[in-house]
């Protein structure tokens, strides 16, 4: 699963293997054409969930990533996948985050993200894209019922959160 680490051109894929975010059939979602199904990592390892506003760089989201995986001791090397609202995989910022960890990126509607309940909920942010979560609750939808590790980090047009898979050795743990 992990990509070469290069930024995709506008046609590309993060990884080279297929589309970077594509539609599936109701309750499905299709990230990558060898991942398909509510959630996207089903080994050992974490999802940052990302939420961006149009305005977000490249290098605003990519350098929250490094310093939400750092400050919680967690190694960028585990990440499986980036995970966020439906339209936003697109987004140059999570393109080249998704490259430059070489993960795939996640996208889910806003109504599958209202279901998951979250710490910090954001009446701001339901009433602007219809779900008071998007990085939280994307990272534990991706993580099909994992335990998010860390809650949301700001930036000024970006957000980030981690959850880690429901996997009995996981990132970090000793077997």
């Amino acid at each position: 699963m992990r990509g070469t680490g290069r930024a995709p051109d506008d046609g590309g894929s993060v990884d080279g293997a297929g589309p970077v975010v594509g539609a599936g059939v109701a309750g499905e979602h299709v990230v990558d054409e060898h991942l398909v199904g509510e959630h996207v990592a089903d080994g050992p390892g974490l999802v940052v969930g990302v939420g961006v506003r149009a305005t977000a760089t490249r290098s605003e989201l990519l350098e929250l990533i490094r310093h939400t995986l750092a400050g919680a001791g967690l190694p960028a090397d585990t990440v499986r996948a980036l995970a966020t609202l439906a339209g936003k995989g697109g987004h140059p910022a999570v393109r080249t985050a998704a490259a430059a960890l070489g993960v795939p990126v996640a996208e889910y509607p806003a109504e599958a993200l209202a279901a998951v309940r979250v710490p910090t909920p954001s009446g701001t942010v339901g009433a602007a894209v219809g779900t008071v979560s998007v990085a939280e609750a994307a990272a534990l939808a991706a993580t099909g019922g994992g335990e998010l590790l860390v809650a949301k980090r700001k930036t000024a047009s970006a957000t980030a959160a981690v959850a880690r898979t429901p996997h009995p050795r996981n990132a970090g743990e000793q077997p």
